[in-house]
């Protein structure tokens, strides 16, 4: 990455994330992506990232933010249209029979597995298994055919503050309660939650989190992250639909 690279939400630091598709126990409310094996897992105490809401102007965003620390966006767009998209049936329904990339959840995440949707949502879209390492463990996150999904993504409605420098591309997954990347670094982006919740920790470039490459973010968080002192705990929160 070069020095120039903005950093912001995903860009120039070690991030993970867990996902939390436990929302609301309503099948209105959460697509029909809540199942009953779903254990409720707790957010953080307090969020430690700053959030602003549409009143937030492109050059307040630039001089604030885009290139020195990561913010919550509020309200600015509306994609109440694609939600209604991704729903369960409804996304079964129009890609079932089309094959998606799964990756594995460890920090380098080299295998790459191909299979129907349908049969991922339903044989491995579950809750994360504790016993299991990052390199056992297969989800959908990112690695996404344009050609095929690129008439869902036209529905999407992205944040109106571009940044410098980059051009966009989109990346759309589906994962399992307590699932998640492990740190790692990324390049600058926006991510959105479309149903359920993203819990974020991320670290700066000059600082390395202490952390097995190959154990999955979720036993990170219970077995790692209650010991850790205080100036050693990431930034963090949480991000809900439409943030």
């Amino acid at each position: 990455m070069g020095p120039r690279e903005p950093f912001f939400l995903l860009s120039l630091i070690l991030k993970c994330f867990l996902a939390f598709p436990e929302v609301l126990a309503s099948l209105e409310s959460d697509g029909g992506w809540l199942t009953s094996q779903h254990a409720a897992l707790l957010e953080e105490d307090s969020c430690t990232v700053e959030r602003r809401d549409a009143t937030l102007t492109y050059a307040q965003f630039i001089e604030q933010y885009a290139f020195a620390r990561p913010v919550i966006l509020q309200g600015i767009t509306n994609n109440t249209e694609f939600q209604e998209c991704c729903t369960k049936a409804k996304l079964l329904a129009r890609f079932g029979d089309h094959l998606v990339r799964l990756s594995t959840a460890n920090t380098y995440s080299y295998r790459k597995v191909d299979l129907p949707f349908q049969d991922y949502v339903d044989q491995l879209l579950e809750p994360q298994d504790l016993a299991s390492l990052g390199s056992e463990t297969l989800y959908f996150f990112g690695d996404n055919n344009y050609t095929e999904w690129g008439p869902l993504f036209q529905k999407y409605r992205p944040p109106p503050f571009r940044l410098p420098g980059t051009t966009a591309a989109y990346s759309f997954g589906i994962a399992g309660s307590g699932s998640g990347v492990p740190f790692h670094w990324h390049g600058p982006g926006y991510s959105e939650v479309i149903f359920g919740r993203k819990r974020w920790f991320l670290y700066p470039p000059e600082k390395t989190p202490e952390f097995h490459p190959n154990k999955t973010t979720l036993s990170w968080l219970l077995d790692t992250y209650p010991f850790l002192p205080p100036w050693e705990r990431p930034i963090e929160c949480t991000i809900h639909p439409g943030e």
